[in-house]
C-alpha cells in the first residue's frame, strides 16, 4: 500500500502521552499513531454498522409488529449460561 504524508497537529498534552504510550510499546511514535488511527477508524466503521443493523432491526419490528418479551430472552439465556439446550424464544405481537 502506497502512504501518503499528512500533517496533524496534536495539542501538547496529546503529544507528549503518545511518545510516551509509544516509548512503552517499544514502537516509533509514527508506528503507534497509524496504529491509534487504524484502531479508532476500524471502531467507527464498526460502530456504524451496529447502528445500521439496530435501524434495520427497529424498522423491521414496527412493519411486523412482532418482537421478543425481555422475560423470555432473559431466560433463555439463563438456561444457556448453565449450559441447557433450550429452544430459542418465539416473536410475540406486541401491539395491542
Amino acid at each position: 500500500m502506497a502512504a501518503t504524508t499528512t500533517s496533524l497537529k496534536l495539542p501538547a498534552e496529546v503529544r507528549t502521552r503518545a511518545l510516551a504510550a509509544a516509548r512503552r510499546e517499544g514502537v516509533t511514535p509514527h508506528a503507534f499513531m497509524v496504529e491509534a488511527i487504524r484502531t479508532a477508524s476500524d471502531a467507527a466503521a464498526k460502530r456504524a454498522e451496529f447502528i445500521a443493523q439496530a435501524v434495520a432491526a427497529r424498522r423491521d419490528a414496527l412493519r411486523s409488529g412482532k418482537g421478543y418479551a425481555a422475560d423470555d430472552v432473559h431466560a433463555y439465556l439463563r438456561q444457556r449460561l448453565r449450559g441447557a439446550k433450550v429452544r430459542k424464544p418465539g416473536l410475540k405481537a406486541w401491539r395491542g
